[in-house]
């Protein structure tokens, strides 16, 4: 049924609020596992670099990234904006489990019964955000995504792509927050069995999740094992390192490794790098297990890593969120397939900006 949603109530407010002159926005949004974001951007003028800060217009978020939150979520963008769907002319959405060409079109085909057909639908995989948020909407270099779980995805100028990793943790996934934290709960039972070394991460572990002994720790893992509940302890493991726990530092030591095999691989393979090895590329780093911390920082051992074997690395760390990064990413796409006029400016929109 062609438009099923366009009278829904999710869109009601479109019959109580007028648009704001003939102003024309693009929705970007980026879905991960645990939430849903949002941004509404108006279509502004070509220039190098961007305008900072962007004109962002509004920011919806939902916890979660079920098909009804995405379409909420974009109502809610639109309203608090002041538009409707009419003044759409482009929507990149951004998601993860968009994986293969059945994945996106799918959500293509959910996306056309709920816009006008006049609307631009760009369907990408969340990492592909993720670059674009700091390649401001380019789709050139790598990604390194390294949340609760772990991706490398990479683009080269003439389309072609590769990704490594981010198959998820049965499949190995070591380099992830769910990785690192995983190996730390399996080293506490080792140590606790006597098949492994004695390690302060049995004592600092068991103490923040208000346990009294490792075998409490079987039944707290399978009682919930979601990734990010496990994730949440690489924090843990970090501190442990840094109090110079030999286990610790290993497990963070394998995580370095595993992630900059994941971005060497998909280098690579698309030749990032060029004929000689030495071209400088970029590599967009986003998730908290690259942060860096007291003594440990994850991410410059990576890059460390990496620049042994292609010295032309540029780390990136975005200064916008990978929404923004796709409302680019968006952005790009219509521009160079309409060829668009200049539009007005950010200060005649009055924008304001989005906050990560």
């Amino acid at each position: 049924m062609k438009k099923r949603y366009r009278n829904g109530e999710t869109w009601d407010f479109e019959h109580e609020i007028g648009v704001l002159g003939d102003r024309e926005v693009i929705l970007g949004l980026d879905g991960g596992t645990t939430s849903t974001i949002c941004i509404c951007m108006p279509i502004f003028p070509f220039s190098d670099p961007f305008p900072d800060p962007l004109p962002v217009l509004s920011r919806a978020v939902a916890e979660t990234a079920a098909r009804e939150t995405l379409e909420q979520v974009m109502a809610d963008a639109l309203l608090m904006s002041g538009s409707n769907r009419s003044a759409v002319r482009a929507v990149c959405l951004s998601v993860s489990g968009v994986n293969h060409s059945t994945d996106e079109l799918g959500i293509l085909n959910w996306l056309r019964e709920i816009f006008p057909t006049h609307v631009k639908l760009y369907v990408q995989n969340d990492a592909v955000a993720a670059l674009a948020s700091g390649t401001m909407g380019k789709l050139h270099g790598c990604v390194l995504i390294a949340g609760t779980g772990s991706i490398a995805f990479g683009f080269t100028e003439d389309g072609r792509q590769a990704r490594a990793a981010g198959a998820g943790p049965v499949l190995g996934d070591r380099g992830s927050g769910y990785g690192i934290a995983a190996q730390a709960l399996t080293a506490i039972i080792r140590a606790y069995d006597g098949r492994g070394p004695v390690t302060i991460l049995s004592s600092n572990i068991l103490q923040i999740l208000g346990l009294s002994s490792p075998d409490e720790l079987i039944g707290w893992t399978y009682a919930d094992p979601s990734w990010a509940r496990i994730a949440a302890l690489v924090p843990v493991v970090v501190a442990c390192a840094e109090a110079g726990d030999r286990v610790a530092h290993e497990i963070l030591q394998d995580s370095v490794e595993e992630l900059a095999l994941s971005v060497k691989a998909v280098v690579q393979r698309l030749g990032l790098c060029g004929e000689d090895g030495k071209g400088s590329f970029p590599l967009v780093m986003v998730g908290g297990v690259l942060e860096a911390n007291k003594k440990w920082d994850i991410g410059k051992e990576v890059v460390d890593h990496i620049s042994k074997s292609y010295p032309g690395v540029l780390p990136i760390r975005p200064k916008v969120e990978p929404a923004v990064g796709a409302a680019l990413l968006g952005w790009n796409f219509l521009l160079k397939e309409s060829h668009m006029e200049p539009c007005k400016t950010s200060e005649e929109w009055n924008c304001t900006v989005a906050r990560p």
